[in-house]
């Protein structure tokens, strides 16, 4: 399969995105509907409810049934539901592993809206299972202040759901932060990383693990990839987190397999599937029935960039640097065609609607850090550097046509968060120590994993001319997070100065490092 048809064939198992009903006004008032008749055999839910892309007056909700069945929100600006409308969703079945998700219009503004999800029976409306409870905040009209988080890689290299943290350990140091909402960097799940009951630990304690049959080995078929997600959500203060917090998500490479790229032949024997485009359609076809994601991306393809606009002091820019990425050599190419990273649609798109963006703070979400190098055994390189400080070579190239075009177009208030390399820094680029110059100096912040083995630091590339202003790195190769070395960040915009703080936390929540940035004019 080509790059084109792979992520076409993906598309046509999103989960199913039932027609939206649009909400009245942006009050959210209405009657309360009459409590439905329970009965016994009633369907219901199974793993929680999630929100995400929240944008505009609108948010995608998502949740599981655990049999053939219609799902129903009820919305209200009040968590008792006092005052609430309902929103009906798809009906769901085998085709979407039973999830389903839908889009809530005509929301109201800057508030905390709660929701609630339930099934009914697809024959007698009146036989319903036990609602289950979200929220989420929609974006201000106003200069208001804005809180997210943002983090990635969660339970690779051995290190699951482990039911003495309440499943994710780190989890509980999010909810308490109450962010607007949560960016995912990538890595949601290791489909290539199974994990055992017990691992010792360093210093003679065990960690301790769940276990289920899709997540004993690498994920190859469709429903072993649905088990991945699902396996995540048996973390109790994991679903809670995603329950209160909206999400913006993008992919990268566990979820299909390490380091992967579009027409790879694997030779591993952990696989029986060795066509590595085989398992990024399955991999496709999972992410989207599992995580709630806005049909909002421009790609014709089905690449999963977009940007989600939160009120006048921030776009956020979601990137996808894994579907169009080419095979991990030295990465040292040069010549006109694109550096094989974003591809050329895509930069296009990200160079105008950076032009575009009115918001103060443009914060740019990549999934694979800029200046980090990132091995691939001993002579290919994964990442978008590959160690050498010059002129821009490979997937360099790419970024070096952003980063140009934010200049010469007087772009200025640019961040960039990335993860991917499970351990926390913060970068400062400019053109005075850079081999390639044509940029105006920024910031990259690096954080992760949530819940997975933490390593690093890794080298820096000078071509943009990083320099590692803060570094927290694990003390020796794969810590677990019992030990502690797991880490997420926080992104603050004060309303009324606009300036824009971000600060890097450690898996218990305490703040490790911090900078301010004032907004510049362009």
């Amino acid at each position: 399969m080509d790059r084109r048809a792979l992520v076409r064939a993906a598309g046509l198992g999103v989960a199913g995105l039932g027609a939206a009903v649009a909400l009245p006004g942006t009050a959210l008032a209405g009657p309360r509907p009459a409590p439905a008749l329970v009965r016994s055999g009633r369907p219901g839910l199974t793993h929680g409810v999630q929100a995400g892309d929240v944008h505009g007056h609108e948010a995608t909700v998502w949740a599981r049934a655990d049999r053939p069945s219609r799902l129903v929100a009820e919305v209200s600006r009040d968590a008792s539901f006092r005052r609430s409308v309902t929103v009906r969703g798809p009906a769901v079945s085998g085709l979407t592993d039973l999830t389903g998700q839908w889009t809530l219009r005509g929301l109201p503004s800057g508030t905390d809206v709660h929701y609630r999800i339930r099934a009914v029976d697809l024959h007698d409306p009146r036989r319903s299972g036990a609602p289950v409870a979200g929220r989420f905040r929609t974006l201000p009209r106003r200069p208001d202040d804005i809180r997210f988080l943002w983090s990635g890689d969660i339970a690779g290299q051995g290190w699951g759901v482990n039911p003495a943290y309440g499943g994710f350990r780190i989890a509980d140091a999010m909810i308490r932060r109450d962010a607007d909402f949560f960016l995912c960097s990538g890595d949601n799940v290791y489909a290539d990383g199974p994990v055992q009951q017990s691992v010792a630990l360093p210093d003679g304690s065990t960690w301790t693990n769940l276990v289920t049959e899709e997540k004993s080995k690498v994920a190859e078929t469709l429903d072993e990839y649905r088990g991945q997600y699902k396996y995540n959500l048996l973390a109790d203060n994991w679903r809670r987190f995603l329950a209160t917090t909206a999400q913006i998500t993008q992919w990268d490479d566990h979820e299909v397999t390490n380091n992967w790229y579009p027409g790879e032949i694997l030779d591993d024997p952990a696989y029986t599937e060795k066509r590595v485009d085989v398992l990024a359609s399955r991999a496709h076809r999972a992410f989207h029935e599992y995580v709630p994601v806005a049909d909002i991306s421009p790609d014709p393809d089905g690449r999963v960039y977009r940007v989600v606009h939160h009120g006048p002091l921030l776009d956020l820019f979601v990137l996808d640097m894994r579907t169009h990425k080419d095979p991990n050599t030295a990465n040292r190419e040069s010549g006109p065609d694109d550096g094989g990273v974003l591809g050329e649609r895509q930069t296009r798109w990200l160079i105008e609607e950076l032009r575009r963006s009115r918001a103060t703070w443009k914060v740019i979400a990549n999934d694979l850090p800029i200046g980090l190098v990132v091995p691939d055994g001993t002579t290919a390189q994964e990442g978008v550097a590959q160690g050498d400080p010059g002129r821009p070579l490979g997937r360099e190239r790419d970024i070096a046509r952003v980063l140009t075009a934010l200049q010469e177009s007087g772009i200025r208030n640019h961040v960039w968060l990335t993860a991917d390399v499970h351990y926390t820094a913060a970068h400062h680029y400019s053109p005075d120590r850079a081999a390639y110059q044509r940029f105006d100096p920024f910031w990259e912040f690096v954080s992760g994993p949530l819940n997975a083995g933490a390593f690093g630091p890794n080298a820096l590339d000078g071509t943009f001319g990083p320099k590692a202003e803060f570094v927290a790195a694990a003390p020796h190769a794969n810590t677990g997070p019992g030990e502690g070395a797991q880490f997420f960040g926080e992104v603050q915009i004060d309303g009324p100065s606009r300036e824009l703080t971000v600060t890097l936390h450690d898996v218990d929540g305490r703040s490790l490092f911090s900078r301010t940035l004032a907004p510049r004019r362009r």
